[in-house]
This record gives structure tokens, sequence and C-alpha cells, in this order.
């Protein structure tokens, strides 16, 4: 979430997997004049997920209509999301954050030692969470984001893609007059910034930087409905943001300092689906920089991507890891399929209730929350993007490109797995007669392009570095080397 309070996609192929939408909710009795001084005031602390803890800073007030408060989650760039549904008891709170799925709750109690313990619950899962009075919370390093002045020009600009959609951007330009070489960049899965913000780093903003400091000019825009862009991303589709990555490339042609002759698309994770269709569409791409691209339909990179963050993150054996992704391959299977909501229904609670088992210490849950979870993961295996993204295979797309392609996977990639995907996008753009293509699988990086220990999720904010030096060097020197000039 960013402080646009973006919306999720359950399935994140980017920045991108399943990342909770951390978030808290409802219900206890109204407090006592001694419980409301108690609560009161700013708290700090973190929800422990399994190998991380996620920061929050949490404030609030009681007046005379009620509680009211706001959260601050850093690491996921959220800054002042209001709280609601308060209710406080003695020792105990009670509150909420109003339209998150998985029934996400929060149920603290104030203990002697002054801080605020308590099970915090979301699909079915639990783990701790905590708040005190100390200032506990630091601003992650994050010692590539670009800081001014910079040697280059920044504009925000906005273009239109069709009649309810405006997009926001940001242009960077080499110094000089041009024409220069340029890139759009494109985002993965999920609500997304201009910056692709995620856990505090920007990478979007980092390789716009080193790009336009090597002469090539960057076109990095808000997704539809998210910052400055206006439209929704509710009922789009990957098709639809062809059309927004083709708006970008049709606004940098039209521009004097721009070669039309060689403007180009990043598109990293799901972005790198995007690119190749944007390509086999229209002759103004010059190139195409596929950054974790997926070489296969979504539904067999979600099998693998659930098996590979499972074994990793959860410690499930490969037992217990082949089991569920049987569950969730039938399930997938059914949703292709056009099988009825029942049978999905069916489906979806089968494999919820394995996953979730695999978490309780007894193995026994909760019948009722495993059915509202269940519920939630059905309406977003039925949003109109998933369904969308399941439907298309990127080696049609890939076997109708002929400009040159950069294609890079990292090696612990857990999310967009190189063994699966690389070799799948090599033989399509071979088959197709591309004769320019470069690929290749970087050693120890993961999802984002950072130098990772395991890959897992839970590494992302920990790490420090936002994009690995290397990889910076080598999209610009590959794009100088056919275009620069």
């Amino acid at each position: 979430m960013t402080s646009s309070s973006r919306n999720t996609r359950s399935v994140r192929l980017t920045g991108m997997v399943v990342l909770l939408a951390l978030f808290l909710a409802p219900a206890l009795m109204p407090g006592t004049a001694r419980a409301q001084g108690d609560f009161e005031g700013h708290w700090e602390g973190a929800i422990e997920l399994p190998g991380a803890e996620l920061g929050v800073r949490v404030d609030l007030r009681h007046t005379e209509e009620g509680w009211t408060g706001t959260i601050d989650i850093p690491m996921q760039g959220a800054e002042g999301l209001p709280l609601s549904g308060f209710e406080v008891s003695g020792t105990g709170i009670r509150f909420a954050i109003q339209g998150v799925p998985g029934d996400p709750t929060f149920d603290g109690r104030l203990e002697e030692d002054g801080v605020i313990r308590g099970p915090f619950r979301q699909s079915g899962q639990e783990f701790t969470f905590r708040l005190s009075r100390a200032e506990w919370l630091s601003e992650p390093a994050r010692p590539q984001t670009p800081e001014p002045p910079f040697p280059y020009r920044a504009e925000e600009i906005t273009y239109p893609v069709d009649e309810e959609v405006m997009l926001a951007a940001t242009l960077t330009l080499p110094e000089g007059d041009g024409p220069f070489p340029a890139a759009v960049l494109i985002s993965g899965s999920g609500a997304q910034d201009r910056d692709e913000e995620i856990f505090g780093h920007r990478p979007f903003a980092v390789i716009a930087d080193h790009l336009t400091r090597h002469g090539i000019a960057v076109l990095r825009a808000d997704d539809r409905g998210v910052g400055g862009s206006t439209g929704s991303l509710a009922g789009s589709t990957t098709s639809d943001f062809v059309d927004d990555a083709l708006a970008g490339v049709g606004t940098l042609a039209a521009r004097a300092e721009i070669d039309p002759e060689r403007i180009g698309l990043i598109g990293h994770s799901e972005g790198g689906l995007v690119a190749p269709m944007a390509a086999s569409r229209s002759e103004q791409v010059a190139f195409i920089i596929l950054l974790a691209g997926t070489g296969v339909p979504l539904d067999e990179v979600i099998l693998e991507q659930t098996e590979l963050i499972s074994v990793t993150e959860r410690q499930v054996t490969p037992e217990q890891a082949a089991r569920q992704r049987e569950l969730q391959a039938e399930l997938l299977r059914l949703a292709k399929s056009g099988a009825d909501s029942t049978r999905l229904m069916e489906a979806m609670t089968a494999l919820t209730d394995y996953q979730l088992s695999l978490l309780a210490p007894s193995g026994r849950v909760d019948p009722e929350q495993v059915e509202r979870a269940a519920r939630s993961g059905l309406a977003s295996l039925l949003d109109p993007w998933t369904l969308h993204v399941m439907d298309l295979d990127p080696r049609t797309f890939l076997r109708q490109v002929r400009v040159p392609v950069l294609t890079l996977n990292g090696s612990r990639d857990l999310q967009v797995d190189a063994e699966q995907n690389l070799p799948e996008i090599m033989e399509a753009l071979l088959e197709g007669g591309n004769e320019d293509v470069t690929a290749r699988v970087l050693p120890g990086l993961n999802h984002l392009f950072q130098p990772a220990g395991t890959g897992g999720v839970s590494e992302y904010a920990r790490i420090e570095t936002t994009v690995d030096p290397s990889v910076l060097e080598i999209l610009s020197r590959w794009i100088m080397e056919r275009f620069g000039g």
C-alpha cells in the first residue's frame, strides 16, 4: 500500500506477490474514562510475520464523538490511514481499517509493562502484534533512492489514454537538446505508483535516475486510479495496461526531445507480459526489456510461486507443498474452465482449509475462519483481471516480437521462477524469428533484483539495496549499444 491508499490484488506478480494487506479490524465494548486515558496517544510497534517484523505507528484520540485514529505502515509506504470501529473495555482494545479483505483483526490488551499485545488475524492466519509508547521505528535505509539536485530535467506531465483515463507521470530528460532514446516503465500487478514503491524501496525511481544519467529519457506513470492518475484499477485488465503503455509511447513520440524511432518498453513482472503484447500491436515500439517476465500463463506461474514461497517462508515439507499444489491446480483448472460458483467454492474451501491447517499449531482450524477466508479468496480469483490474465499465454505475443529484446531473471526469484519462465521466453522469441535476443539469469538476485539470501518475500524490506547496480549497468549498456548516439 502507499499513501494513496492503493488496492491490492491477491495474486501479485511484482514487487509484488501476495503482500499481507496489513490492517486492523472490529469490535469490543464501550470504554471507561480510565481506558480512554490509557490508550490515547502515539504508539509504535510491529506485526511479527514469519522471518520478519512489519513496523507500524498508531495514533489514537478520544473525543466527544468517540474514538478516532490513524495508522502508518512505513515499509508499505502507507501514511495516515484512518482507523474505525473502535471499542475498548478495561485493558482491552480492538480497532479496524475499513474495506480490507481477509477479515483482518487486532485484539490487544494493555499489559503491566505498558505494552499492548495480542493476536493479529487475517484470512485465518494469526500473528503477534505489539505496540508501545517508545519510539521504536526508524526510517529504513534506502541509499539508492535518488535525491536532488539532479544532472537532468524532470517534468511532471499528464497524458490521456481514453476519455476516462488520464495518467500522471514523471518524464526525466538528459541534459542537452536531444533527440534522445527513451523508455516507458511498466509496473507489475497491483496498484503501483510511478516509482513502483514497495517496503520503502522505489525501484522505478532508481532505474529512471540511472538511465537518464546515461543519456536515456524515461517516462514513469502512476497506474490508473493511483496517485495523480484518473480512472480505476478495479475492472481493468492486462489488455487495458497495454493501452496505457502505448499511450506513453505516443506521448514520447510527440516530444521534440525524443527520437520517435528509439522508444522502448521496460516491464517488470506483469509489465513483462504487457511489453510484448504492446510490441506485437505497435510499430512505434523499438525495443523491449523484460525484468522478471513470465513465459507461461499465470496459473502455471502461481502454482510454482506458491510452492517455492511456501517451502522457503513457511518451512512446510515437500510433501505438504505437493498436496497444496494439487488442490490449487484443481481450483485454477476449474476457474479457467468456467466452472459454476458452487464447484469453485468447494475447491477454494478445500485449499483454504489445508493451507490454514498447516499454519495452525494444532492442525485444526475454525470452520468459520475457513469459510470467511475462502469467500475472500474466491472473490479475488473471480476478479476480471485474474480471469483475463490467466487466459493469456505470453508465448503467443513473444512469437510476434521482432524488435530487440533483453530479458533478465534473478536466480533467487521465488515469484517468477527463472527455470520455469526464461527458457519459454527464449524459445518463443526464437521461434518467431527474432534475431536480437539477450537473456540472462542473474545469480543471487530476487524478484526485485536485490541481492538476496533465500529470495523470500520477507527479505525484501530488510535488504538496503533497491536494485543491484549490475542490473542498472546491464540496462543502460544494452540500450546504448543499440540505440545510443
